[in-house]
C-alpha cells in the first residue's frame, strides 16, 4: 500500500467530511456539497480511480453517519470520481477529469439516484429531477478542484509520478 496516497486520501476525506456542514446547497431530498466534487477530481487526479471511489465513498459514508448526507451522496459522488479519474488516467488532463466529474455526477450519479430516492427513500421524484442540482453542485466543485490543482502544480508539490512508490 502506498503511504502517501493513503495519506492524502485521508486528507482529503477529512476536508469532505469538515466541510460538509459548512458548505452545502439544499436541493429538495438531496443535499449538494461542491467541496467534495472538488475532491473527487483532485483524488481522480493524483491518485487514481481506486482511491477516488474509495474516497468519494467514505466521505458519502462519514456524511450520512454524521446527519449531514442522505444516500443519494453516494452514487452522484461515486460515479463521478470514478468516471473523472478514468478519463484522467486516459488523457493526462485536468479538463478530461473535470468533464467525467461533471458528467458522471450530474448524468449518470443523477439518474443512478432516482431508484435510490424512490426505492430506499421512499420519495417521488421525477426521473430527471437530480440532473440539475447535481450539475451545478460538482460545477461548483469543479471549479473550486480546478483551482487548487493548479495552485498545486504551479507550487510543484507533487511532481510527476510523486505519489508512485519509492518517491
Amino acid at each position: 500500500m502506498n503511504t502517501r496516497k493513503l495519506t492524502a486520501a485521508a486528507f482529503m476525506t477529512a476536508i469532505g467530511v469538515a466541510s460538509a456542514h459548512l458548505i452545502y446547497i439544499p436541493v429538495g431530498v438531496a443535499k449538494c456539497f461542491p467541496v467534495q466534487h472538488a475532491m473527487n477530481l483532485l483524488a481522480a487526479a493524483l491518485l487514481g480511480p481506486g482511491y477516488a471511489v474509495g474516497m468519494a465513498f467514505s466521505i458519502s459514508l462519514l456524511r450520512n453517519l454524521l446527519g449531514l448526507g442522505s444516500l443519494l451522496a453516494f452514487p452522484g459522488s461515486m460515479m463521478g470520481a470514478l468516471l473523472a479519474a478514468l478519463l484522467y488516467k486516459r488523457r493526462r488532463s485536468i479538463y478530461t477529469a473535470a468533464a467525467g466529474e461533471l458528467v458522471g455526477t450530474s448524468i449518470i450519479g443523477a439518474l443512478i439516484s432516482y431508484p435510490v430516492a424512490k426505492y430506499l427513500m421512499g420519495r417521488e421524484a421525477a426521473m430527471f429531477f437530480f440532473v440539475g442540482p447535481f450539475f451545478f453542485s460538482s460545477a461548483a466543485g469543479v471549479i473550486l478542484g480546478y483551482v487548487i490543482f493548479r495552485a498545486i502544480d504551479r507550487l510543484n508539490l507533487f511532481q510527476e509520478n510523486s505519489f508512485e512508490e519509492g518517491k
